[in-house]
């Protein structure tokens, strides 16, 4: 049988069975008694533009994580902020950091060439060599490492200055940055000097794409391409198909997974979960019809601005905040009352774990229309 012959005749996924398939993988379906590192290694990696996001994102997966868990694990240095998929700031364990951000190396490589005009007669080598013998005498925040190879290139943009530095290095923010209850601007320093041990070479791509689909499958060569912002990985798919199985979503593309993980019956329970912005669950698929309906895209930000997420019944369903006196649910539908009811326990709960000081509560605010 011809691999295009397999491809269609393998089984279809419905849109709730990829839900149900991928909340399980994420922790979405019921919380997981794994500790933060481990969670964090599973999912590779949690979305961090801001310092909140990641624990809001661990609240909603774990059974018993306390925003302290993470924090007194960044404070060990057991886990660290540093760009990688997307060119985004993930929160990685330390075996990750030093992994990942190899593996995705070709990503930052091709971001660079965006600021050539900027780095006209500029040596990347030197600039990369006088970079990190500046973070690693002492972190340093992005407006004196601008000022510092500015000094060395008067004629260069500053600020593609800085995104060189940032794509050639592996950069981590170092502490406070990213502490629970705690302040501090971005100060950055290499990933081996934070660490206290020399980069390792980029993993084989085969690994990470079968840790993808523990964490994001059933998925597509385009799904995970989205999600580590990297081109040409059909070769190591076909390499592992034999390895794999694969089934057809409703509009016919194939997707891939690990013969002996979870694909939960479609109509498996999905409890309410409130998400943060840019949490990895809605950015990791080409195609993200399986947790956001057509009808909703684009609803969960606005130009820059991402909003915090609420999932029922395993789907996008509104968005919420926090506020003074708790926080408020906008939906983009109506819900039923037994719907509503499980929001706001699930609301409360954030809450007093998040907020445990005037906690307050959970309330409707409008409809937000269409």
């Amino acid at each position: 049988m011809t691999k295009t012959t397999a491809s269609a005749t393998a089984p279809v996924l419905g849109v709730r069975a990829l839900n149900r398939a991928t909340l399980g993988r994420q922790l979405l379906l019921r919380r997981s008694p794994l500790s933060a590192g481990a969670a964090i290694e599973h999912l590779l990696g949690l979305q961090a533009q801001n310092v909140k996001p990641p624990y809001y994102a661990l609240a909603a997966r774990l059974d018993g994580f306390t925003p302290q868990e993470l924090s007194g694990a960044m404070a060990a240095r057991e886990v660290v902020r540093i760009v990688t998929m997307r060119s985004t700031i993930h929160t990685h364990t330390a075996a990750d950091c030093l992994t990942l951000r190899p593996f995705v190396q070709p990503a930052r490589d091709r971001e660079l060439t965006n600021f050539r005009k900027g780095l006209t007669g500029v040596d990347l080598d030197r600039l990369s060599a006088l970079a990190r013998e500046l973070v690693e005498d002492a972190p340093r925040t992005m407006k004196e490492l601008r000022e510092a190879l500015l000094a060395q290139w008067p004629d260069a943009d500053p600020q593609a200055l800085a995104v060189a530095a940032r794509c050639r290095l592996p950069l981590v923010q170092v502490t406070p940055r990213g502490l629970w209850g705690r302040s501090g601007q971005v100060a950055l320093t290499t990933a081996e000097r934070w660490l206290g041990r020399p980069a390792e070479p980029a993993p084989a791509a085969e690994t990470v794409v079968l840790r993808y689909l523990a964490a994001f499958g059933p998925a597509s060569v385009k799904d995970m391409q989205t999600w580590a912002g990297l081109t040409r990985l059909r070769e190591v798919f076909e390499r592992l198909r034999p390895r794999l199985v694969t089934f057809r979503d409703e509009s016919g593309a194939e997707l891939f997974d690990l013969p002996d993980a979870p694909r939960p019956d479609p109509d498996t329970p999905a409890p309410p979960r409130f998400l943060p912005e840019f949490d990895n669950l809605l950015l990791s698929h080409a195609d993200r019809t399986r947790v956001v309906p057509r009808e909703l895209w684009g609803r969960s930000w606005r130009g820059n601005q991402a909003y915090c997420t609420l999932l029922v019944d395993g789907f996008l369903a509104g968005v919420w905040k926090p506020a003074d006196d708790g926080l408020v649910v906008e939906l983009f539908g109506t819900l039923g009352r037994a719907r509503r009811d499980e929001v706001v326990a699930e609301g409360e709960r954030l809450l007093a774990l998040m907020h445990t000081e005037g906690a307050g509560g959970v309330r409707f605010g409008t409809v937000v229309p269409g």
